[in-house]
């Protein structure tokens, strides 16, 4: 049986630099973009370690079927052999980025 394929996808986006992982990349119908679909994102308690950044993605992209990123924004797509783990990262520094716990809303 032939093992599906599996992409690393690198683009930036709003100053951050987002990888992510997904079983179809190709062009999109859409002139200027590139078509990223079925993301592949770790089941909810398959690791020990919770990461924040994979979370966030996944909450993010929980609805999204294809992802229609412009081509301009690609740093790289890469097949990969396992996954590895999603993550934002600064632009400029490459740096991984931790969201900060937002405070709840005070009550009037």
């Amino acid at each position: 049986m032939r093992k599906a394929k599996l992409y690393k996808v690198t683009f930036l986006s709003q100053g951050k630099s987002i990888e992510l992982y997904a079983r179809r990349v190709a062009s999109s119908a859409l002139w200027g973009f590139t078509e990223v679909g079925d993301l592949v994102f770790a089941a909810p308690g398959e690791g020990l370690v919770v990461d924040p950044s994979e979370e966030r993605l996944r909450e993010e992209f929980k609805d999204t079927d294809v992802l229609h990123v412009p081509m301009h924004a690609i740093v790289r797509i890469e097949e990969v052999a396992r996954r590895g783990t999603a993550a934002i990262r600064d632009a400029a520094s490459g740096d991984k980025i931790m969201p900060f716990p937002l405070a709840p809303p005070r009550a009037k």
